[in-house]
């Protein structure tokens, strides 16, 4: 285990962190990492920016994060049911006692006490390490809600995966 049990990769506007997630989420599962938790994909299909999904981590599947926007709106919904299968994808993998969860993000919900901040808490709680993203503009708030143990890292996807495998390589 890690000597810091939980992470954030911090990331600004232009980072690509649903890939940098999707990539460290196949490379730690190859590498015999059990994983639990979710990570966003987003597909806009026929111009619909709204195309957010969320990938269970154990099962593959996915169902969609967002509702369908307003004629003239400029914003996507997040759907509250989505939400709740998340959450429940969370926590049935801390039932189950997964090696490494990873969350999609602390984002604009979490940082306001709602979204998956309860399952977040659930897992460290546990003590099973957690891997994240937080945007720099949510930091203060993600450093208020993980405590002063967290490791910070860059979006970069061979040091998040160095956080996690040469600490299991040195046990």
């Amino acid at each position: 285990m890690p000597a810091t049990p939980i992470a954030a990769i911090v990331y600004g506007p232009d980072d690509d962190m649903e890939s940098l997630l999707a990539r460290v989420a196949r490379t730690l599962a190859a590498h015999g990492t059990r994983l639990g938790g979710v990570i966003q994909h987003t597909h806009a299909a026929d111009n619909d920016s709204c195309g957010m999904q969320l990938e269970n981590l154990e099962t593959g599947e996915r169902f969609g994060l967002s509702l369908a926007a307003a004629p003239g709106a400029t914003a996507c919904r997040l759907d509250p049911d989505a939400l709740a299968r998340g959450a429940v994808a969370i926590r049935d993998a801390v039932a189950r006692g997964v090696e490494l969860l990873i969350v999609n993000k602390f984002g604009a919900q979490e940082a306001a006490g709602a979204g998956l901040r309860a399952e977040m808490g659930l897992a460290a709680a546990a003590g099973i390490p957690l891997l994240t993203a937080v945007a720099e503009r949510f930091l203060a708030d993600w450093q208020a809600f993980a405590g002063p143990d967290t490791q910070l890292l860059p979006p970069d996807p061979e040091r998040v995966l160095a956080w996690w495998i040469a600490p299991q390589t040195d046990a």
